[in-house]
């Protein structure tokens, strides 16, 4: 359980009105040396689980490429870059979102992949979410963050680490674990989420996504009431 000091402000809410959380980009890397490469070679790109998956990302150039974890997967040939207008119909993880990611998106994410935004949160308003409307948008349940500038904040993710939850709840945890293996971090955001991520996992839906996160904070918020 999380103690109240890493307790959300925010949240997915179910259908019927009610604000949704809205995730935002993040671009913390650290500068350590990662823990795994890809693949150089055809026995091992057999064992490969990111084999077959279209990772892509827009990037607006606007972090220090040494410290940004989608220029660091770009860079090690994990993230594909494209450009603004080009057209892209997988999962989009972005603001625009108004339906929680799930293990229902699984077809879509193998069929036609996964996207990140990858821009500086100071400069979120700088972003034309607008002409990124193809695809299918999506927002991320409640999660917390792991890498080191961010350790506990709930929802401030990096590409990385919003990039592998997705892959994890849409059922490719051994690619989740992949990209996360970049990062000498990169396991600990599982190690800290690993409760919520099995729930998201195993759940329906959108829809029973973000009914189990919901009962999973209250259930929080009522144990550290009575702490």
């Amino acid at each position: 359980r999380l103690s109240t000091s890493i307790m959300p402000r925010n949240r997915v809410h179910n259908k019927g009105g009610n604000q949704r959380r809205r995730p935002r980009p993040n671009a913390y890397d650290d500068t350590s040396e990662p823990a795994m490469c890809l693949p150089t070679n055809e026995d091992d790109a057999k064992d490969n689980p990111l084999k077959g998956l279209q990772l892509r990302m827009w990037d607006f150039a606007q972090c220090d490429p040494k410290r940004c974890t989608g220029a660091r997967l770009a860079r090690r040939g994990v993230f594909r870059p494209m450009p603004l207008k080009q057209p892209f119909r997988g999962i989009v993880l972005s603001p625009n979102g108004t339906v929680s990611v799930s293990p229902a998106d699984r077809h879509i994410v193998e069929e036609m992949g996964l996207s990140v935004i990858d821009c500086s949160w100071a400069r979120l308003a700088e972003i034309p979410f607008k002409q990124m409307r193809s695809g299918h948008h999506r927002l991320l349940p409640f999660l917390v963050a792991a890498n080191q500038v961010n350790y506990g904040k709930p929802s401030k993710l990096s590409c990385a680490e919003a990039a592998a939850a997705t892959l994890y709840i849409c059922g490719y945890v051994d690619a989740a674990k992949a990209v996360l293996d970049e990062f000498g971090w990169g396991r600990e955001f599982i190690k800290l989420n690993k409760e919520l991520l099995e729930l998201y996992r195993t759940s329906a839906d959108a829809d029973e996504v973000v009914k189990r996160q919901n009962d999973w904070l209250k259930e929080v918020e009522a144990a550290n009431g009575k702490a």
